[in-house]
């Protein structure tokens, strides 16, 4: 009986866990940075569509890193003029603006982000909230209001 209880807790904690990730968040990549479909989109003046990966056994060398986040795939996009204009930020950096430690994993739409350096820009960022995750201070970023 005690094997089923737990059995059904840890079933029932992972499922609550996984609920949380939103899986309308469309990310994308541009300049080696994480952003979303909707921030590149209403950036067409400046940027282009450069290929759509539609799987994660199909990225790239430089994208198998968030293959676990680029479940559906990820649209990939190129600065017209060659040169990024927008804002980029470390997410470590981004954890020392709220005071949690750098290497302390972020959430993005419920997507865990456990490698601080990677860069992502922040106007993606419409709110954000940290929580206790794990015994640790976390950030948890949202890209809707």
């Amino acid at each position: 009986m005690k094997k089923l209880l737990y059995s059904f807790l840890i079933l029932s904690s992972a499922t609550l866990f996984a609920q949380q990730k939103n899986p309308a968040v469309k990310f994308a990549v541009a300049d080696n940075a994480i952003g979303t479909v909707e921030l590149f989109n209403a950036k067409k003046n400046i940027l282009q569509v450069s290929k759509v990966y539609n799987t994660p056994a199909s990225l790239p060398q430089g994208l198998k890193k968030y293959s676990s986040v680029f479940t559906k795939g990820v649209t990939e996009y190129k600065f017209k003029n060659g040169e990024n204009t927008l804002d980029r930020m470390s997410l470590s950096n981004i954890n020392a603006q709220y005071n949690i430690p750098a290497d302390n994993p972020v959430f993005i739409e419920g997507y865990e982000f456990t490698d601080t350096s990677t860069m992502i820009y922040p106007e993606i960022k419409k709110r954000a909230e940290t929580k206790d995750h794990n015994g640790k201070k976390a950030l948890f970023i949202y890209t809707t209001e």
